[in-house]
């Protein structure tokens, strides 16, 4: 992988960064305690190296300089500018405003009240660049003297202080990430995380214990970005659910309850839930009777996941691989975007023969093993690196495509099916959505005419750029908003623009939208002044899907070449009327 990193510390981490060049580039850094500096000064090594990614592995007792006079944070009444003597409007020059779409931050004095921590979010705020990625460690406040202050809670209120402060750079910017450091601290122990020998010594504050699992997060989160994640997880439910067989229940009680090997079951249910709220798309597949099943879903006290919970079902006693196969169809997915949970270890093999591109990892033997089995899963699997408002819909965006599916079956002609969806699309600024245009880009992979990839800084100077054109749509139906599906960048540089990259979700292929997009984008160039538009396509083993693309939309072919890339073109005045079906709402 060839993502260029960075590590700043107020605290000695040479070791992290000996272990993590073993993998990545890994800029050298000028020692530790000069975080801002380097990032305040342009002509420092730091920026001369570019990393794409800074993680900020930070030390709250270091940050605080030591000094744990708490008066401030225990009085509750006090106002910020009482806090810290700070006379009004002092920090105005502390934007307050959001990110696009998000709700509006508070002054950082609303939200930090100790002095010297709000000097520090508010340097680093300036400090934080479009296009690159910032990962900034929570807290976890150690030293020997924090066991001596006067009040327990006085530490937890510290540790706060500097999540609020995370969270206030989170609002303002996309591009900042929390690191979790505490999360690692807790499952090593202290006393297994931190040395004062080894900081006495050399400023080394984490044992090398510590410092391996902090360059094992750091370069799981390197993985993460460049990665593309699954989408869907389809779960077996005998054995795999619950202990026992819903066919069954009335002679031998379920496992499924809130002790013994129950619990664990429940649990792992747990975990599935809270993975729905992250983006992921749960399915069943499953060999029962429905009815027998879905009393289970729909009656179990214990049951944490109910049938709203699950996108798509497939409760039937056909072969497991052919429900697969037609889910992937329902849901208009990839079978490389799926991930196929179940305890049978026959199941297991016959859907890694049958179908290679599903991933099929291996089952616990213990139900004790199943949430952290499942914990695994997903960082494998499913983890981004951040949420989108678009990732939080996924559930309800595919769950709505079954319905979609539905009516389209009912309808039966296809024309009259597109009529009574009333899809509309909308036009929107790429610049107040810079990390879903991103996202789009990089992890589109059928709807993709060329397969560019570019980094988050890349696609902000593309944005801005004078000679490139980027286009970004939304677009919902009777049923819903499927969320900002599509982008494509034009190069207006040479003797006719050239689409040079064109993306779109799998969520709306098969509705003829993007016609309308086309025409879209179309109708603007003319206004524009061009009068040809050029479109490529390059293929991959993944976008056979939209190798004709333009071919059914009217454009000539131009020029082929020995690797079967092709590239078209078209007079705009004489282009075909397109997508009648689709309505264009007041661009955003």
């Amino acid at each position: 992988m060839n993502k260029r990193i960075a590590i700043l510390s107020n605290v000695n981490m040479s070791y992290v960064i000996r272990l993590l060049k073993k993998e990545y580039q890994v800029w050298d850094g000028e020692g530790y305690g000069n975080e801002l500096g380097l990032l305040m000064n342009r002509q420092s090594s730091y920026h001369a190296f570019g990393p794409e990614i800074t993680f900020l592995i930070m030390d709250l007792m270091e940050a605080l300089g030591h000094e744990l006079d708490l008066t401030d944070v225990r009085e509750e009444g006090a106002t910020p500018e009482a806090d810290t003597g700070t006379e009004a409007g002092e920090w105005e020059d502390i934007r307050g405003e959001g990110v696009p779409g998000g709700p509006a931050p508070e002054r950082l004095g609303q939200c930090v009240r100790l002095p010297r921590l709000r000097e520090w979010f508010a340097q680093m705020d300036s400090c934080i660049l479009p296009g690159r990625l910032y990962y900034l460690s929570d807290a976890w406040l150690w030293g020997p003297e924090r066991d001596v202050l006067p009040e327990a809670t006085l530490a937890q209120r510290l540790e706060e202080q500097w999540m609020q402060g995370l969270m206030w750079l989170q609002r303002r910017h996309e591009n900042v990430r929390i690191f979790p450091y505490r999360r690692i601290i807790g499952s090593l122990g202290e006393e297994n995380s931190f040395s004062l020998k080894t900081w006495y010594l050399g400023r080394i504050l984490h044992t090398n214990e510590a410092q391996k699992r902090l360059a094992e997060e750091i370069g799981s989160l390197v993985e993460t970005e460049a990665g593309v994640p699954k989408k869907v997880l389809l779960v077996d439910l005998d054995n795999t659910l619950w202990g026992g067989l819903a066919g069954e229940r009335e002679h031998t009680p379920l496992e499924l309850s809130e002790d013994h090997r129950g619990l664990a079951y429940k649990n792992a249910q747990r975990a599935l839930r809270l993975m729905t709220l992250s983006g992921v798309v749960l399915g069943i597949v499953s060999k029962n009777n429905e009815e027998d099943a879905l009393a289970v879903i729909r009656e179990h006290p214990h049951m944490v996941l109910r049938e709203e919970d699950f996108v798509i079902r497939r409760i039937n006693w056909r072969p497991k691989h052919e429900n697969i196969r037609e889910i992937a169809d329902s849901l208009n997915l990839g079978l490389d975007s799926m991930v196929f949970w179940d305890d049978s270890p026959a199941e297991r093999e016959l859907v890694r023969q049958m179908l290679p591109q599903v991933e099929v990892p291996d089952f616990p033997e213990s139900p004790a093993e199943l949430a952290p089995a499942l914990t695994k899963l997903y960082k494998k699997y499913f983890r981004r690196p951040r949420l989108t408002a678009e990732d939080r819909e996924k559930t309800r965006q595919y769950a709505r495509n079954e319905q979609r599916s539905r009516l389209e079956e009912q309808v039966g002609d296809f024309g009259q099916y597109l009529r009574q969806l009333q899809i509309r699309a909308q036009a929107l600024s790429p610049g107040a959505h810079m990390e879903r245009l991103a996202q789009l880009v990089n992890k589109t992979n059928q709807f993709n005419l060329t397969t560019l990839r570019y980094s988050l800084e890349e696609m902000q100077n593309i944005v801005a750029d004078s000679l490139k054109k980027v286009y970004l749509y939304r677009v919902e139906d009777c049923f819903g908003d499927y969320g900002i599906v599509s982008a494509a960048i034009v190069d207006l540089a040479g003797e006719a623009p050239l689409i040079e990259e064109w993306v779109m979700s799998c969520r709306v292929m098969g509705k003829q939208v993007e016609d309308a997009l086309l025409a879209h984008m179309e109708r603007d160039l003319l206004a524009a002044g061009y009068e040809r538009l050029r479109g490529r396509y390059v293929p991959t083993a993944k976008n056979k899907p939209v190798e004709g693309l333009y071919d059914r939309l009217g454009y000539e072919l131009v020029s082929r070449g020995s690797g079967g890339e092709k590239e078209y073109g078209i007079r705009l005045r004489e282009r075909p009327a397109r997508a009648e079906h689709v309505t264009w709402m007041k661009p955003a």
